[in-house]
């Protein structure tokens, strides 16, 4: 039942996300005398819908994004006698860029007061935090069951018949750094049968122990056959990354994580292409990248698990993260997002700028007619991988605990 509220709860809390993003241009378009045609959430069909004022609301098909329909966004746009002094085109650039930008703005302050709020609650992960591979235990190597259970194993483990011990730290293997425990289970994943050599700090002091690494088996995929990967036989120590904060701490802590998130938002938006044959792949039985892009029904999904085991704190971050990737993802300097819009405006004052120096008159709003091909190229792409990430999420869902 809990799994059930917190699919419900996260989903909601995307429609929030979207609505306000979706606000954000309204009332910004309002306050500078522009008309709002239509305010939606998701695209398609229409599934509900009532007018009040000059603006229609609606809740559409599709639950892929959402969209605010301001009358003269272009000088393309057939406006009524009615709607032509309300013109957005007609206005100066600073209030159209603020206009456009007005959704980007909501979903950054929105992210920030949610990672507030779990900063004074929860805490925040400290950016100086000691993550390095530190041993907690070593032990025997196992299996891994098809229910995601380790098989029954007895004495000591290859880490420990080499001579690793609890505290040690990983600090490379075969000579090649290691930042976590995660890089190390990675690397020796990829290493069953073979003898490598740890560096290891112990105490201050730089060691290097040679392992043979144990060949055990593991699902390939949930349901699939058994695979041989790597394993050594060690554990990691509890790592403390979360600090607590006060008002007098929490705004600048959330500065700086934001600008972390921010940071690794980016490096995710800059991979999205690369990830789709993963994607592909997966749809069709392929073990699901960890790091694979989710959809709303995916991310609703990992939310759910999340309430399930009462971890609201992940719970709002991941929902934090989402007005981030909203907010930059939206930047992109291209037709149909914010950002193209921008970038267009900002084009026709630098245009007419050069015109003015040269001595000729300015040439007013752009022609969008020679961007329609591009819109409608990128609107395509972006439906399209819309449908095939939900496709997956449905078939082949990411799973954070097994």
């Amino acid at each position: 039942m809990a799994h059930v509220a917190g699919i419900v709860l996260f989903a909601l809390g995307i429609g929030l996300t979207i609505a306000l993003h979706e606000a954000g241009h309204m009332y910004t378009a309002r306050a500078f005398g522009m008309r709002v045609r239509r305010f939606s959430i998701g695209f398609g069909p229409k599934v509900a819908a009532f007018k009040r004022g000059d603006t229609e609301y609606s809740l559409a098909a599709l639950p892929v994004g959402g969209f605010c329909d301001i009358a003269g966004m272009t000088a393309q746009d057939e406006l009524s006698a009615e709607e032509a002094p309300h013109a957005m085109y007609a206005k100066p650039a600073w209030q159209r860029i603020v206009v456009l930008s007005g959704g980007v703005a909501v979903n950054v302050m929105l992210g920030f007061a949610i990672l507030v709020g779990v900063g004074l609650n929860a805490g925040l992960p400290d950016p100086h935090a000691d993550v390095r591979a530190r041993v907690g235990e070593t032990m025997c190597t196992a299996d891994v069951l098809a229910d995601g259970s380790l098989a029954p194993c007895q004495g000591a483990g290859p880490a420990a018949v080499a001579g690793v011990r609890p505290g040690d730290i990983i600090t490379a293997v075969n000579g090649e750094p290691v930042a976590d425990f995660v890089e190390l289970r990675e690397r020796i994943l990829t290493m069953p049968g073979q003898t490598v050599t740890l560096g290891i700090e112990r105490q201050g002091s730089q060691l290097e122990l040679p392992v043979l690494v144990d060949a055990v088996e593991r699902p390939s995929s949930p349901g699939g056959p058994a695979v041989d990967v790597g394993s050594i036989g060690v554990a990691s120590a509890p790592v403390d990354v979360m600090v607590q904060h006060d008002w007098s701490t929490v705004v600048p802590a959330t500065a700086a994580f934001s600008w972390d998130m921010a940071k690794s938002t980016v490096e995710a938006i800059i991979k999205l292409p690369a990830k789709v044959p993963g994607v592909v792949a997966a749809v069709f039985g392929s073990e699901r990248a960890d790091d694979s892009p989710m959809s709303v029904v995916g991310a609703s999904r990992v939310g759910g698990e999340l309430v399930e085991r009462s971890l609201w704190p992940a719970f709002f971050m991941m929902l934090a993260s989402l007005n981030y990737f909203l907010a930059l993802f939206n930047l992109i300097p291209l037709p149909p997002f914010d950002g193209g819009h921008i970038a267009v405006v900002i084009y026709e004052k630098i245009r007419d700028a050069i015109r003015r120096l040269r001595g000729r008159p300015a040439l007013g709003p752009a022609d969008y007619r020679g961007l329609m091909p591009v819109t409608y190229v990128m609107a395509a792409l972006l439906m399209g991988f819309g449908a095939l990430v939900i496709l997956a999420d449905v078939v082949n869902p990411i799973r954070l605990f097994g």
